[in-house]
This record gives structure tokens, C-alpha cells and sequence, in this order.
């Protein structure tokens, strides 16, 4: 809840259960209006300007505004069909034209549900649903007596509260109170907020993945395992027909494949925090697919997530400290401190930068400073010491074994076609992944930035595994095409190259802000990149390991099918 900026207060409105209000006067005495001053008017009135919300909480149930739409647009059947939706929140105010107008009555809407008792007992009580109808009345319209009660004026003659930036307002602030009996159980009161408008497009795009790919891993299959059975098999004939035969392609590069690469410590940590978003992210979206983190239960997503990133460390130092045990590394203190501190340190400067700016303003949304030191303390006292103690433990482990032997002096790299470039690579590698998750993505961008609620984990689980999918698939050809052109650095390209979804979500991450969002301010825009630029990195990284790793058995598989003298 720290994290995402909420600070939750109490509010001076007095609601007792099943008691209804018709009008009364929040704050000031009904004589007495409140006076706002010309500084106090100019804020309300920017804020109006700038789409403010206000939320409020009634137990447990953040207030929603209903919103009516016609789905048809033929006259007569305009009565019967009313597409509901729910806002969350309600607005500040509204304008017309130059003028800013606030919202000074609220009327609150409780639903309850009555729990069925044995009789002679007071019946218990249960709020359902929590609406509220903002309205903008002016002073002078709001008749208030002596006891804070007031009357309503009649819907159509009354004027609304005009807020004037360059003078002082006077205002009263009034809410009325009305209590509905409901059919919703208490266990079910979330489905209004959840419902989502339309799952049909879910389904359409997770049908249109599976499709693409399995038409992928179809085509795939059959080729590589049919050019691979060939190659195999001419390689593995007997040696007079090869002595004619000139050789070509992967099986010229065995003694050079297994070659480590440069700075393999940097790429067996990124590997390693890879491997930890990796279980991080798999265990979150399975347990929240079980329904165990709903919203219901304010920020239980963000702190799973964060604790299970740290306690995830053991995996990420296991596989990190194998992987660099096999790449001949010999530093493995320096190694597991890398994998501990190289990803978190990044991230973790970035929200500090942006962190900054939003002390600057003075905003709620800035992490208060010990939240902050506890966030450090977690990761040097929880996340560090198990990365080591995985480190050590896969560093001690048999590396992995390569099934052939690397030569002493490497081999020429023939000149590449213009396609086997990385960034081509990158291109090409990127658009299927990215393909398979794209509406999800879609979503999960307006749940962030534009206030929606997001509770489709099944969806999300299938787009995982059919993102897993692909991305394995797909790196695989890469690798395999690579190795043909007799290119045999393909360690640090395989990661990349797989990561390239990561590029796409970018690009669409730009397209995004572009059209649907209208930031126009420069820290609100800094923000926004900030925490793409995380969320992208963290793609990359994700998408690179599942790449790499799937590379990594796919090279050993055919290097140990092959007859090598």
C-alpha cells in the first residue's frame, strides 16, 4: 500500500448502519459556509483541470460512481438495454466551458445483505456495494437549518457550486445517506468491481496465440528435426564418403561452440536474476490464479511479489553459480555478489531517481524514507545471504557437461549475411512473443496507468506459458541458424536475441502514451518512462533466460548426437 502512495485517513462523515440521511452539513456549522481562500480556490480549480479523483473506503469497499451507457443505439430499445459500469472513485468536479464547478453534496448509496439468524435475534447486517452520486449545488440553493440538516432543491431549478480561482468561495459541504436492501452475498460483494466488460477479446486473443503457436512449433519441428536427422545422419556415415564430401555448417564449429564467452560473470548473474524473476513471477500469477490475492486485500500482490523475489534468490544464485562454473570462472564470491546487487541495484536506482522527483513535489506517492531502509535491509539481509548461499552451492555442483571437447586455437568466423545481424535478430525474434501476449498487455497497461482493476490471472497464466513456449521455440531456431552460418558466439547472442519481445513491449509502451494517455507535464511523462524502462529491462531479462536456457539444451542435445574423431 506504501509503495503504490496510498496513506489512508479517516473523513468526517458520521454513517451509521441502516440509518438514512436525507441531507446534512459536513465541517461547518449551516451559518457559517466554509470560505475558501483566492490560494485554496486556484488549487481546486487546477485540480478539476488536471481530472482529480476522490476515493473513498466504506469497510473495506472503495466507492465506485455508476455509469450508464445505451449499448443500442436504436430509439425504442433505448428503455430496456443500460450497460452498467463502474468508476472507481468520484470525480472532484467538473467544468463547463471556462468555469470550474465542485462536487460539494455527496449522496452516498450503502447497499447491505441480511444474514439469515435463527429467530428472536437481531438480524446482522452485511455492506454489499458502495455507490456514491457526486453533485455540484450552490450555496444559496442549499437550505440549512440550525440542527446541520438541509433540504435538497428540486433536481431542475438548482445551479451548481461555482469554484472562481481569482476570488474567495463560499461553499457548504453536505452528503445524504441511503440504505439499500441487496441479494449480494458479502463472499461475492467484489464482482462488480472485477467484472470485466469483455472476455470474449481475452479468449479471442489466447485462441489466436495457441493457434500461431502451434502453427509455429509445428513448421519448427518439422524442419529442425528433419534438417537435423539429415545432418546427423551424413555426419555420422562412414569416413570414406566424407573425404569427398566437403563438410558444412554446424558441425564444423564443435570444437569452438562451448568456447566460454567474454565477461561471463555478468552474463551468468543477469542469467541468475533472470531465473529469479522467473519463479517470482510463475508462483505470483499460479496463486493469484487460485484467487488468493484479490484486491479485496489492498496491496497483497505488490508484497507477495517483493518477498517472493527475495526468498527467490537461492534459485538465482544456484543457476548463476553452475553457469559459471561451467563458463571456467573461478571468482565466485565477486560472482554472487554480482548476481545479488547487479539487477536489484539497477532497479532499485531508478525507483530511487524517481522517487526524488516525486519528493518534489511533494506528493503522497513518494516512498517514505524507512520503508525505504526497510526495502534495503530486506535485500541485504534476506535476498543477498541466500543468493550467496545458492552461489556456493552451484558452484560446488558438477558444471554442466559439454559433449565435446574446445579447441586450443579458435576458429575464423566466415563474413556474416546482412540478416545474421543482432539487431536484425532482435527484430525478427521479438514479433511472436509479442504477438502471443499482446492484448494482455494491452490490460495490464491500463490496470497500471489508467486506474482499472486487473483480475484476470487465469488469462494470464495461459499467456505465460504459451510466452514460454515461444520464446523457446524461437530462440532455438535462431541458435540453430547461427551455428549453420558457422557463427559460434552465440552465448551472449542467444540472450539478447531472445529478449527481443522486450524491444517490441518498448515501442508499444511509446505508442501507448502517445495516444492513450494524455500526460503532458514533464515529471508525470519522467515517471512513466521510468517505470517502463523497469518493466521492460525486467521483460528482457525474463524473456532472455527461458531464450538462453532452451539454446543452451538445445546445442548440447545435437552436439552429442553427432560422431566427432
Amino acid at each position: 500500500e506504501v509503495l503504490r502512495g496510498d496513506r489512508i485517513v479517516n473523513t468526517p462523515f458520521q454513517v451509521s448502519m441502516n440509518m438514512e440521511k436525507k441531507c446534512e452539513v459536513l465541517c461547518n456549522l449551516p451559518n457559517k459556509p466554509v470560505t475558501l481562500t483566492v490560494e485554496q480556490s486556484k488549487l481546486i480549480a487546477e485540480r478539476i483541470r488536471e481530472d482529480y479523483y476522490v476515493h473513498l473506503i466504506a469497510d473495506n469497499l472503495p466507492v465506485a460512481t455508476r455509469l450508464e451507457f445505451y449499448s443500442n443505439r436504436e430509439e425504442e430499445e433505448k428503455k430496456k438495454e443500460k450497460d452498467v459500469q463502474f468508476e472507481h472513485g468520484y470525480r472532484l468536479g467538473f467544468m463547463d466551458g471556462n468555469k470550474f464547478y465542485l462536487h460539494n453534496h455527496l449522496s452516498f448509496i450503502l447497499y447491505y445483505h441480511r444474514e439469515d439468524v435463527e429467530e428472536n435475534q437481531e438480524p446482522t447486517y452485511r455492506v454489499v456495494r458502495f455507490e456514491v452520486i457526486p453533485q455540484s449545488i450552490k450555496l444559496e440553493d442549499l437550505k440549512a437549518d440550525e440542527k446541520s440538516m438541509c433540504t435538497l432543491p428540486e433536481a431542475t431549478g438548482s445551479a451548481p457550486q461555482e469554484i472562481d480561482p481569482s476570488k474567495e468561495n463560499q461553499l457548504l459541504f453536505t452528503y445524504s445517506v441511503h440504505w439499500e436492501e441487496s441479494d449480494i452475498k458479502w463472499a461475492s460483494r467484489w464482482d462488480t468491481y472485477l467484472t470485466m466488460s469483455d472476455v470474449q477479446i481475452h479468449w479471442f486473443s489466447i485462441i489466436n496465440s495457441v493457434v500461431v503457436v502451434f502453427f509455429l512449433s509445428g513448421i519448427l519441428s518439422m524442419i529442425i528435426i528433419r534438417t537435423l536427422r539429415k545432418d546427423i545422419a551424413n555426419y555420422n556415415k562412414e569416413d570414406d564418403i566424407e573425404d569427398t564430401m566437403e563438410e558444412s555448417g554446424w558441425k564444423l564449429v564443435h570444437g569452438d561452440v562451448f568456447r566460454p564467452p567474454q565477461y561471463p560473470m555478468i552474463l551468468s548473474s543477469l542469467l541468475g536474476s533472470g531465473i529469479q524473476l522467473f519463479c517470482m513471477i510463475l508462483i505470483v500469477i499460479f496463486v493469484a490464479m487460485l484467487g488468493m490475492l484479490s484486491p479485496s486485500s489492498r496491496g497483497a500482490l505488490m508484497t507477495t511479489a517483493c518477498f517472493l523475489f527475495m526468498f527467490m534468490g537461492v534459485f538465482g544464485g544456484f543457476f548463476a553459480g553452475r553457469l559459471y562454473r561451467t563458463l571456467k570462472g573461478h571468482r565466485w564470491k565477486k560472482g554472487a555478489f554480482c548476481t545479488a546487487t547487479l539487477y536489484p541495484g539497477v532497479v532499485f536506482g531508478i525507483c530511487f531517481v524517481l522517487n526524488c522527483f516525486i519528493w518534489g513535489k511533494h506528493s503522497s506517492g513518494a516512498v517514505p524514507f524507512p520503508t525505504m531502509v526497510a526495502l534495503l535491509c530486506m535485500w541485504f539481509g534476506i535476498s543477498l545471504p541466500l543468493v550467496y548461499l545458492g552461489y556456493y552451492f552451484g558452484f560446488r555442483k558438477q558444471p554442466y557437461d559439454n559433449p565435446v571437447r574446445t579447441n586450443q586455437i579458435p576458429r575464423q568466423i566466415p563474413e556474416q549475411r546482412w540478416y545474421m545481424n543482432k539487431f536484425v535478430g532482435i527484430l525478427m525474434a521479438g514479433i511472436l512473443p509479442f504477438g502471443a501476449m499482446f492484448i494482455e498487455l494491452f490490460f495490464i497497461f491500463s490496470a497500471i496507468w489508467e486506474n482499472q482493476f486487473y483480475y484476470l490471472f487465469g488469462f494470464l497464466f495461459l499467456v505465460f506459458i504459451i510466452l514460454v513456449v515461444s520464446c523457446s521455440q524461437i530462440s532455438i531456431v535462431m541458435v540453430y541458424f547461427q551455428l549453420c552460418a558457422e557463427d559460434y558466439r552465440w552465448w551472449w547472442r542467444t540472450f539478447l536475441v531472445s529478449g527481443g519481445s522486450a524491444f517490441y513491449v518498448l515501442i508499444y509502451a511509446i505508442f501507448y502514451f502517445v495516444n492513450k494517455l494524455d500526460i503532458v507535464e514533464f515529471i508525470p511523462s519522467l515517471l512513466y518512462f521510468g517505470y517502463t524502462a523497469l518493466m521492460v529491462l525486467s521483460f528482457w531479462l525474463l524473456t532472455g533466460t527461458i531464450g538462453f536456457y532452451a539454446a543452451y539444451m538445445f546445442v548440447r542435445k545435437i552436439y552429442a548426437a553427432v560422431k566427432i574423431d
